[in-house]
């Protein structure tokens, strides 16, 4: 193989993992809560056979899926993007990252203050447009940071782009992550800026950036940049990755926006992975536990996918997967949900197999390895040869 299009759909569970209740969540299933919406319409996607996966025969299970389909698990300790991706990426995390429910030690906010010449407000896990509205207006009184957190391993920080530039955010955020190591070590910290007023109400706008831990391994990313591969990252990857083993990057402004840049990908001739991530469904449904605009943002993507597929080269694969759950029918918390998440494998010298339930998301970092050819040690297990037509062999 000569490309492969390796697309996340963020936070796109497939249902509980076993030790779900473990990390809070019973009974969780993203794509069974947005099955329940009208706005659900995903014909391409159960062509391809989503429905005949293990447990997500309530979309529609196919007689002649054109994919080969999988349900994955998380090995890796965690529900987050972070170490979703790493472990998609072939590093499995034994040991969570550290969560702060009671807010951020005396210690990292001095540090953090001290730094960047801010104080702060806030300091508790919140919702990010909860926060906002209970804080914005103090902000553009007193000057000072807005510094939240979540169930999942982050250190947020919100600013008001009329008050605070958006270079001094960052940089804000930088200097955050330098202090945020050991013991300290959050998953990401995030830029977070918003605009508008306390009468008109305030909003996010889509200048986010993550700034993440570095991987604490080899990725396949490293090993694809060594061997003279391109890594192409759509999206928050190359934040995801602290930018290692990324050769190109491209942000998106929304998902629209991100599978725009994928077709701009898929015009060019480059060998490699191109790895997407579309944010929206996490970020604007998932968390905002909007079921029928997550629905409908599925299905904006499947309408996407029909115009997509036709497009894939002799020599191209393609990969739609998530990192976790965020399921937006699920009211216990706004959180990330603890679940499997769904695989199809799609191109030209695919058989469509069913692979049953694999131990891993780390499984799909091995295929991809070996399908371009590269030699990468993950605890992930390939299934190149089981999906591969005989002739590509």
């Amino acid at each position: 193989m000569k490309r492969v299009f390796l697309i996340v759909l963020d936070s796109c569970g497939a249902g509980a993992m076993p030790d779900s209740e473990a990390f809070g969540d019973v009974g969780v299933h993203t794509l069974r809560s947005c099955a329940s919406s009208a706005a659900l319409k995903i014909d391409n996607l159960v062509r391809l056979g989503i429905g005949n996966i293990q447990g997500q025969e309530f979309l529609g299970a196919v007689d002649h899926p054109q994919a080969a389909v999988a349900r994955l698990a998380e090995r890796s300790m965690g529900k987050d993007t972070t170490i979703g991706h790493w472990e998609i990426a072939g590093v499995v995390s034994p040991a969570p990252l550290p969560t702060y429910p009671e807010g951020f030690p005396r210690e990292v906010l001095d540090a953090f203050t001290e730094a960047t010449g801010r104080g702060w407000l806030c300091n508790l896990p919140y919702s990010g447009t909860d926060v906002i509205r209970d804080y914005g207006p103090e902000q553009l009184d007193t000057g000072k940071w807005i510094v939240y957190t979540s169930a999942d391993s982050v250190f947020q920080v919100a600013a008001h782009e009329e008050l605070i530039p958006l270079e001094e955010l960052y940089d804000a955020c930088k200097k955050a992550r330098q202090i945020l190591q050991g013991k300290h070590g959050v998953g990401r910290v995030i830029a977070r800026p918003y605009v508008g007023d306390a009468a008109t109400g305030f909003r996010r706008t889509a200048n986010r950036h993550d700034y993440s831990l570095t991987p604490p391994a080899p990725t396949l990313l490293d090993a694809l940049k060594d061997r003279g591969l391109d890594v192409i990252g759509v999206g928050k990857i190359y934040d995801i990755f602290a930018g290692q083993g990324i050769t190109e990057k491209v942000y998106n402004q929304s998902n629209a926006d991100g599978m725009a840049h994928t077709d701009h990908y898929a015009g060019q001739d480059f060998e490699g992975l191109c790895f997407v991530n579309l944010v929206d469904f996490d970020m604007v449904y998932g968390h905002r536990r909007n079921i029928d605009g997550y629905a409908q943002a599925l299905t904006q993507f499947d309408q996407w996918l029909g115009t997509f597929l036709p497009r894939l080269r002799e020599d191209d694969v393609l990969m739609i997967t998530a990192d976790h759950g965020c399921d937006p029918g699920y009211t216990a918390t706004t959180d990330h949900t603890r679940e499997y998440v769904p695989l199809l494998v799609a191109g030209p010298k695919i058989r469509p197999v069913n692979l049953g339930t694999r131990a891993s998301f780390a499984d799909i970092a091995a295929t991809v390895a070996e399908l371009l050819g590269v030699e990468y040690d993950t605890p992930g297990k390939s299934f190149a040869r089981e999906i591969l037509k005989e002739d590509a062999l």
